[in-house]
């Protein structure tokens, strides 16, 4: 019988083969106090399973394909890196050693206490991070409770049905040949689902039912594009998707071919694509995609997943390393976004239970009334701006108040560092995050005190249209083409250019090709987004005209149609 599943498209493309299905599995983690004597042993066991799980990790990155891109790399190497953090170290011994608690039991209290932080997190891309520590602490916990994951043999040419998945698994599934992967769980900026796609392997995430629908030997069709997955169609379907896939496929290699060019209209008009990152390690893959430097560095990744608060100098290491690797092409740091939302661990902004965090003590707020993280924070960027060109960005900016006291505290810094005889750009850009409504409908205000926008759609679209998009019960509300969104944009833009100020967007709706003509007719010249959407939205640009993208923008702010903006990439 044939039917069809509906999910979120993760990782783009088509494929067609057999469904191999793994079984769920749940881990039974014992709980039981030691006796005195027993406690060292303990200890000892920890140890050795935190060092098994590396080994594992290494085997995986060990046969990493030589020609992956270099990203693929970098997901296992976060992984590592938590392997190695404090908190699934220390804090599980001195439980183990202090309370007598079994290995597992502490490793599973700890896992509790770091997902309670990251699902207070209102930001969807940052809550998504929550599966790593997931995937992290199931590899440990594996090791103590000595249970074998079921292993792909014979996955090849087959498309892999599961629960969840880690991106270990999405290399191990590439080095084996598997055609796409299916998950009951998961997010779209989850780090599978970013590896997925630097890999070029279909994926569809939130398929709910999917490993307990399907049978392994299925017929089955992924269409990562639209989110779907077609189980047992008939041949007129299968016919159907097969031109599909080779219309994909010669796609893609005109899309290859065409990296090094560059992101000019069909009528000549320059547009500006640069890149969101998280780690300095994602400046190389930045490079590899030729985009015209960084529009969005998210600085809290340095400050989570530890007990501590990074020093100045460990800030400034990793803001010039990605200074220095863009080779004079502008880095865009955004100040550290983190709040009742996003909390760190000595933070006791974390113990307050918001109402609603979205709204609460977070980004900008927060630093302001924080200056022992503040200070240190701005004057590692500072010192940063003088290995090459770099503008601060500040987020969940509401007040003009907030603008002019970051100002001062920015001049202050400067002549500060003047004075150590630490060299600093004089002149640094300051620019705000333009994903409050009130901000983008009072932009003409803010832009004669910023030197530059960036739209955060994300958090921008969802307050306008008091929607959590996080939310299963209402993101299909969540809408982008709402006019009332379009205007905001659009009054955005017009504010910036008439005071002579560069405008960007840096929230997911840039990277969705679907929208490039509309965002380039309301006047968009500079997007920013993840490295990987790069190409596709190039290839958009240089087919589309300015004046046939303002006839577009014009009807859309009319409201003449719901704009499903049907291109075939979206």
């Amino acid at each position: 019988m044939s039917f069809e599943l509906a999910g979120i498209g993760a990782s783009g493309g088509i494929a067609i083969g057999t469904a191999l299905v793994l079984e769920p599995t749940t881990l039974d983690i014992p709980e039981h106090l030691l006796a005195p004597e027993a406690v060292e042993a303990e200890v000892l066991r920890l140890r050795a399973a935190l060092s098994s799980a590396r080994d594992e990790l290494f085997a995986v990155r060990d046969v990493i394909p030589a020609d992956a891109p270099q990203d693929t790399r970098l997901f296992i190497d976060a992984h590592l890196l938590m392997l190695d953090d404090p908190a699934l170290r220390e804090r599980p011994l001195r439980s183990i050693r202090e309370d007598h608690r079994n290995a597992a039991w502490a490793i599973q209290l700890e896992r509790e206490r770091l997902l309670e932080i990251f699902d207070r997190m209102e930001d969807a891309y940052l809550r998504a991070k929550r599966e790593d520590i997931i995937q992290v602490t199931d590899r440990v916990l594996r090791q103590l409770v000595g249970w074998e994951p079921p292993t792909l043999q014979s996955a090849e040419g087959q498309i892999i049905i599961a629960e969840e998945l880690s991106p270990a698994d999405t290399v191990l599934m590439k080095k084996d040949k598997v055609l796409a992967w299916v998950t009951d769980f998961g997010a779209a900026n989850s780090h599978a689902a970013i590896l997925a796609r630097s890999l070029g392997l279909p994926a569809v995430v939130g398929a709910h039912s999917a490993s307990r629908l399907l049978r392994s030997g299925d017929m089955v069709i992924v269409d990562g594009d639209q989110g779907i997955i077609l189980v047992a169609p008939d041949a007129l379907v299968l016919r159907q998707y097969q031109g599909l896939q080779e219309q994909r496929q010669r796609r893609r290699r005109l899309l290859e071919e065409q990296w090094d060019l560059p992101a000019i209209t069909a009528d000549g008009v320059e547009i500006h694509l640069r890149a969101n990152i998280e780690l300095p390690d994602d400046s190389s893959l930045v490079r590899r995609m030729n985009a015209d430097g960084v529009g969005l560095y998210r600085s809290e990744f340095l400050f989570m997943n530890r007990p501590d608060i990074p020093d100045e100098e460990e800030q400034y290491q990793a803001f010039s390393r990605v200074v220095t690797e863009m080779a004079g092409a502008p880095v865009t740091i955004r100040s550290l976004d983190i709040g009742a939302d996003k909390g760190l661990s000595d933070d006791e902004t974390t113990t307050h239970n918001a109402l609603n965090p979205a709204l609460g003590l977070r980004g900008l707020r927060l630093c302001l009334r924080r200056p022992e993280w503040f200070r240190p924070h701005l004057r590692a960027i500072l010192r940063a701006s003088a290995l090459g060109p770099v503008r601060l960005m500040l987020p969940m900016l509401s007040s003009m108040s907030q603008l002019l006291q970051s100002r001062a505290l920015v001049s202050e810094l400067q002549a500060e560092l003047r004075g150590e005889g630490l060299p600093c750009d004089p002149d640094m850009p300051l620019g705000i995050m333009v994903e409050v409504p009130a901000v983008a409908m009072a932009a003409h205000y803010f832009a004669g005190c910023a030197d530059f926008f960036s739209i955060g759609t994300n958090d921008l679209i969802q307050y306008a249209l008091a929607v959590d998009r996080g939310d299963d019960d209402v993101n299909d509300l969540f809408d982008p083409l709402h006019v009332g969104v379009l205007a905001l944009i659009q009054h955005t833009i017009a504010a910036g250019r008439a005071k002579g100020i560069p405008v960007a967007m840096c929230g997911e709706m840039a990277a969705n090709p679907a929208f490039t003509p509309l965002l380039l007719g309301l006047g968009l010249r500079e997007f920013s987004m993840y490295p990987g959407a790069i190409p596709e939205v190039k290839e958009i640009i240089r087919q589309t005209s300015i004046a046939e993208a303002e006839q577009l923008a014009m009807g859309a702010l009319a409201g003449e149609f719901s704009v499903a903006l049907e291109t075939g990439h979206s």
